[in-house]
């Protein structure tokens, strides 16, 4: 058993004084004044995601265990308070956005680890950071390969709640692939095991998959035991160049059809590589229209073979630059670059409504062309880049002067046309961001009304007075 390394439980960034309001003063008398906060600065703190929408909540529970998070529950079930349960805030739908007020019930101080490696599998509390799990795990020879943009502050119960997912979901798939059993609080205050550290389990209905990407509508997620993996002997990776998306989009599909199974296999379009070269030089990201990033893992000779092969593969269908990195290092430094792709696009200073659609692999190009059909047609700018293995491309509405209402109004329509297109062809409005707020007017058209009437049952089912997350897309 290995215990992961804690950091210092998360400092306060606003002032703690005593509750003053009569929520605060009965769950201060229930927990503790120091885990209950109703100040103007903690509640705004609280009121948002890294979505535009904010409400403020309240009051403030930070929750260090299992029983305060019991307490909580049965407090606001007994009296139909809304509770909105938060991890590291860094979701892009408004997901943890208080709408009807009530408590914001974060997890963050919730950060117990421990790592089994006889068994494979970690035990986690929903406020450790992916990031910090993933090095421990790797520091021991294992792995826990779920990796979002966000991995370095994001947390594990945010990710349960979306399901979140990443550029190794290629391979390796996304966090509900890790996830063997959970521990929930309900909203009446019970506290349900569902699953376990076994890696094979088929006692009854999949109630872990069911609760992994409920966005903290079902239940409140207080443990997880995650599958890990043997971490891969090595790793190395190919960045080129292409002159069109085309092209690249091309690529893509040959190396699936000569047997490749990158980890991961990322693209980017000419909108945003015209971005990243003002912001990182033209030394990595030289002329041309798309990027293909491609990573590949696994024992050294396995690895080496897949390298030359690949880069063989790329050349012969039109990459125009190619580079290689051979060790965790190099690695390490390409994917510094891609992350910063998204900030790139900040430094335009246009609003970037990020949209984790996903397309059938194979309308990769025509889910561009038609983005630039709407480019054209709207005066608004669009940047795709993304999971191009699985055609979960991250399509980035650049919005000038978005506060204004008749901009905002204008790149809503765009949005609807682009979800509208993008369900017709098949694909799905989120891959990895879930619904929140942010997807909520294009909900039932996404599910179809049956499933969207079984899902509305199942929210009755188990929050009969709807107090978990209310407001949001089954509302």
């Amino acid at each position: 058993m290995s215990s992961l390394m804690q950091s210092e439980p998360q400092q306060a960034l606003f002032s703690n004084p005593e509750p003053t309001s009569e929520m605060g003063l009965a769950l201060t008398a229930l927990l503790g004044s120091n885990k209950v906060s109703d100040t103007a600065d903690a509640r705004e703190y609280h009121a948002q995601d890294k979505w535009y929408a904010s409400a403020m909540p309240d009051v403030v529970v930070h929750a260090e265990s299992t029983d305060d998070v019991v307490r909580v529950m049965k407090f606001a079930y007994a009296r139909r308070i809304p509770v909105t349960t938060r991890g590291a805030g860094h979701g892009y739908v408004g997901g943890c956005v208080p709408v009807c007020g009530g408590i914001v019930l974060n997890l963050m101080r919730m950060k117990s680890c421990q790592i089994f490696p006889m068994d494979g599998v970690a035990v986690v509390q929903p406020g450790v950071i992916t990031a910090d799990l993933q090095a421990s795990a790797r520091e021991i020879g294992w792995d826990y390969p779920p990796d979002p943009a966000s991995l370095k502050d994001c947390s594990i119960g945010g990710n349960i709640a979306t399901n979140a997912g990443g550029p190794r979901c290629l391979k390796y798939g996304v966090t509900r692939h890790y996830v063997l059993g959970l521990e929930v609080v309900t909203a009446t205050g019970e506290v349900m095991r569902c699953g376990g550290a076994v890696h094979k389990n088929k006692t009854g209905f999949d109630l872990v998959g069911l609760m992994t990407g409920s966005e903290g509508m079902l239940g409140i997620v207080t443990q997880a035991t995650l599958r890990l993996i043997p971490k891969p002997r090595s790793r190395a990776m190919l960045a080129a160049i292409f002159p069109s998306f085309e092209n690249a989009a091309a690529a893509v599909q040959e190396v699936f059809a000569c047997g490749f199974l990158p980890s991961a296999l990322e693209i980017t379009d000419s909108f945003t590589l015209a971005a990243a070269r003002k912001r990182l030089g033209n030394d990595f990201l030289p002329d041309g229209d798309a990027h293909l990033l491609l990573e590949t893992d696994g024992s050294e000779v396995a690895v080496a073979a897949d390298l030359a092969a690949m880069r063989d593969l790329l050349t012969r269908v039109g990459a125009t630059f190619i580079q290689e990195a051979n060790d965790e290092k190099g690695c390490d430094a390409f994917w510094k670059i891609r992350r910063e792709f998204s900030y790139s696009l900040r430094d335009t200073g246009l609003t970037k409504l990020n949209e984790d659609i996903v397309v059938p692999r194979s309308k990769l190009v025509e889910l561009v062309s038609y983005a630039r059909r709407l480019q054209s047609e709207s005066g608004i700018a669009i940047a795709c880049f993304g999971h191009a293995g699985d055609g979960n491309i991250h399509t980035n509405i650049m919005v000038a002067n978005y506060s204004q209402p008749d901009v905002r109004l204008r790149a809503d329509a765009l949005l609807d046309q682009l979800f509208t297109w993008l369900l017709e062809q098949g694909g799905a409005i989120t891959g990895e961001h879930g619904v929140g707020l942010a997807k909520k007017p294009w909900i039932r058209q996404a599910l179809g009304d049956s499933s969207f009437k079984m899902q509305r049952a199942v929210k009755q089912a188990m929050d009969p007075r709807n107090i978990l997350n209310p407001g949001k897309w089954l509302d």
